[in-house]
């Protein structure tokens, strides 16, 4: 049955990092057709997680950590996820140090994959937390403000060449302890939207990625016009470590290690993880 062309607009939410704009990039620049209007708005990982609270918007991006605490009212879409080995985010500092010399830490947000694996990596570790926008966290070691911070995204890429130094990959420590690959951010929706219509927004993401894939040149102005860091061979090399095979659809492998990661979070109390209540369409 076909959908009429929806009157109201869904709110759409995803951050400005070059991972999510190549996924939401074609749907973005109404590059691909939809019966569905969409209203988007770009924010911080962070910000993105402390409005998922508010259950606002009908799809939107948010950390895997985020997601633990609300699944009664989101399930994940089978695409767009950010998921993969070797892609976790980094403990560094400006020198040399071991972990127990940390006093103060950055992170990137409370409700962030990446504070979950710090924890996850360190549960006995006594530390005061500072949360702060991912781009700033360098800039606070260097300031003495911290003593180390957790870094996502870009950062990972270019923190050797700005004078840094690795405490620990908590993605590997992850992969060590699980043999999974790490969860980090995903494409929710509003679990009391109507199947059909829920059907149609999975259509329209992967649609969205498929294009991006086929040529990239149609989206790649949109990617830079938000990118952080500017340099076009630092924002491919993002693009090609968060959107993989995990993007284009979950694998059972994926959904083992998301399953893993919230029964942590919730102490193994994981809301419907048996039955995959949480996976939507």
């Amino acid at each position: 049955m076909q959908l009429c062309k929806m009157k109201r607009k869904f709110k759409l939410g995803f951050s400005p990092c070059p991972n999510d704009t190549y996924i939401f990039g074609a749907l973005a620049l109404g590059l691909i057709p939809s019966q569905l209007d969409y209203s988007i708005t770009l924010a911080d990982v962070d910000e993105l997680n402390t409005l998922s609270v508010e259950q606002d918007f009908d799809v939107i991006k948010m950390s895997y950590h985020a997601f633990a605490y609300q699944t009664e009212h989101y399930q994940m879409l089978p695409y767009g996820s950010a998921l993969g080995f070797g892609v976790g985010p980094l403990l560094i500092s400006g020198r040399k140090s071991a972990v127990d010399e940390i006093k103060k830490v950055a992170i990137p947000g409370e409700l962030t994959t990446a504070n979950f694996l710090f924890d996850f990596a360190y549960p006995n570790l006594k530390v005061e937390k500072t949360v702060m926008i991912f781009s700033e966290i360098e800039q606070a070691i260097t300031s003495g403000r911290v003593d180390a911070g957790v870094i996502i995204h870009e950062n990972r890429f270019t923190y050797q060449e700005r004078g840094f130094y690795k405490i620990q990959d908590l993605g590997e420590y992850w992969e060590s302890k699980s043999k999974l690959p790490i969860p980090l951010g995903g494409i929710a929706i509003k679990r009391g939207l109507n199947p059909e219509i829920k059907a149609k927004i999975s259509d329209d993401l992967r649609a969205s990625i498929s294009l991006a894939d086929r040529d990239f040149s149609l989206i790649e102005d949109y990617v830079k016009q938000y990118a952080q860091e500017m340099d076009v061979n630092i924002m491919k090399k993002h693009i090609d470590l968060y959107v993989n095979q995990s993007t284009r659809g979950l694998s059972v492998q994926d959904i083992e290690s998301i399953n893993f990661l919230l029964k942590n979070i919730r102490n193994g109390k994981c809301v419907r993880s048996k039955d995959l209540d949480w996976l939507a369409v």
